[in-house]
């Protein structure tokens, strides 16, 4: 295994798990974006990805300290720890949009927010794909950049579509107050696809730095 540490701990397990968050996070966070979900049920779905998040904290914990306690590993310890914190960042980034879902109260959920929640879960999707492949790099390195290719891609969708709502808000939306949540909901579905990017962007400097 290319990410086990001479304590013969397996990097990618932890990666693994990380990813297995972002990937239930996102599929509530689609749910909590349905259009007329009741209040309880969106009370519910923010507890669930909190708690999620709460876990992604302690692994994120796990993953430093074994880090630590392995002196020789494969790859640059910096690159690996790269890829774990920003998918913790990823996770803090879910819980604030969950979080803010509630606080606002908006009257309706508009399509193109939507489309925003599921970007991000097919981002989590492609992770969870890549992620088991980093245990032999050489083998899967076709596959790796491949997952990378879909996150920024998809990334790239969410840029146009945010960008398409905002427009349409504008012009659109009177009500300033229901103009400012459908604004910040947006903003913060975008950034959740920006941090899913930033994974991935690291993912490729590990590769890059590992055949350097």
């Amino acid at each position: 295994m290319l990410l086990s540490g001479n304590s013969g701990h397996d990097f990618v397990e932890i990666l693994s798990g990380q990813a297995d968050f972002l990937r239930r996070s996102t599929q509530m966070l689609v749910e909590m974006f349905q259009d007329g979900l009741p209040l309880e049920r969106r009370k519910e779905i923010e507890r669930e990805i909190k708690a999620l998040e709460n876990q992604g904290d302690a692994m994120l914990t796990e993953f430093h300290g074994q880090l630590a306690a392995n002196r020789v590993i494969s790859v640059n310890k910096l690159d690996l720890q790269a890829i774990s914190m920003a998918m913790d960042d990823c996770l803090d980034a879910i819980k604030d949009t969950s979080k803010a879902v509630l606080i606002y109260r908006p009257h309706r959920i508009d399509p193109q927010l939507q489309d925003l929640a599921r970007l991000a879960a097919a981002q989590s999707e492609a992770l969870c794909e890549m992620v088991p492949q980093l245990e032999d790099i050489k083998t899967h390195l076709s596959a790796i950049s491949l997952c990378c290719d879909r996150v920024t891609e998809l990334e790239h969708a969410a840029d146009e579509s945010y960008e398409d709502y905002i427009g349409c808000i504008f012009e659109g939306v009177d009500d300033t107050r229901e103009l400012i949540k459908y604004k910040n909901l947006a903003e913060m579905l975008e950034n959740v696809t920006d941090v899913h990017k930033r994974i991935s962007d690291n993912t490729r400097k590990l590769l890059l730095n590992y055949f350097i």
